[in-house]
């Protein structure tokens, strides 16, 4: 049995980390950023100079790097220099890039309507239909609890999700009814020493733990092929196909907002410029050049007396 063993610095970072209350994923990233900063000096990040920030940048762009994953390095590694090493003349050499502002990939209704009519098992569709009926992440789906189910108020209460926010999302009838069709078929025997209420919707391999992520994008991905969707789409256009179906449905914005937790307006914002059905209703100028042009009215006021 080998013992994998933390230097001194990795140990410091990781309690800095801790000290901020920064979550499992965000610190696994950051941990990888560093690894890789070491992995080109060859040596301890610690002893990084300025012209060695200087060349790990350009040796990013230079291996094609994407813009999303070298802004994530670069932040792993400010908060290295930053906080841990206290080196802020270290830290004010490192630069983030703009990147593209792209528009979400959405799923029409007709898309969305095979997708889950081609769902393999209940379980399937009950995921997928969480995810695009309520407009939840993959993580907060395999993370729903029974106590987070309220049908009294017909609501979905999501805890502690992306930001440590909570939110509310609607629960819609068939949405309960699948659940509850969901509920007598799920696997018992394995969690029944823990409280229903504590009791994961979908459970995982592993005791005491959800189902994955990955298992539930393969799942998608399955189904996406299974319905005939061509779309380069991902798990997450559920999501987006969510918001953009409820705007287009004339749903006020501010209130999609609330249902998809946005802090910032502008970001969900983003979905007027893929909700198609408001794009294809807007009358071109150049079809009102072939209209005739309609004559002004007279007033009668003035006109003159007969």
């Amino acid at each position: 049995m080998s013992t994998v063993t933390v230097s001194p610095l990795r140990q410091r970072m990781i309690e800095d980390m801790n000290a901020r209350k920064l979550c499992a994923g965000t610190q696994r990233g950051h941990i990888r950023s560093c690894k890789r900063f070491a992995a080109f000096l060859k040596r301890s990040p610690d002893t990084a100079t300025a012209e060695d920030i200087r060349r790990f940048q350009l040796h990013l762009f230079e291996t094609g790097a994407s813009i999303c994953n070298r802004n994530r390095i670069m932040t792993g590694l400010r908060f290295l220099f930053r906080v841990t090493l206290r080196r802020l003349d270290l830290a004010a050499e490192i630069y983030h890039l703009r990147e593209p502002q792209k528009i979400p990939l959405v799923m029409s209704q007709d898309e969305t309507r095979r997708l889950l009519a081609v769902a393999s098992s209940l379980k399937v569709r009950m995921l997928l239909s969480l995810g695009y009926g309520c407009g939840l992440r993959a993580g907060e789906v395999v993370r729903l609890k029974v106590k987070h189910i309220d049908s009294a108020q017909k609501i979905i209460r999501v805890e502690q999700s992306k930001s440590r926010k909570d939110r509310n999302v609607m629960l819609s009838p068939d949405t309960l009814d699948l659940l509850r069709q969901w509920w007598k078929t799920r696997r018992r025997g394995f969690d029944s020493t823990t409280p229903v209420e504590e009791r994961w919707l979908f459970p995982g391999q592993r005791s005491g733990k959800p189902m994955t992520t990955r298992q539930l994008n393969r799942l998608f991905h399955e189904a996406a092929d299974a319905a005939g969707i061509r779309k380069g789409v991902t798990l997450h256009a559920l999501r987006h196909s969510f918001a953009t179906h409820l705007l287009e449905r004339g749903t006020d914005i501010r209130v999609i907002q609330a249902l998809l937790g946005h802090d910032k307006l502008d970001t969900t914002a983003r979905y007027a410029r893929v909700a198609t059905g408001m794009i294809a209703g807007i009358k071109s100028p150049l079809d009102l050049l072939s209209q005739p042009c309609k004559k002004p009215k007279k007033n009668r006021k003035d006109q003159p007396p007969t």
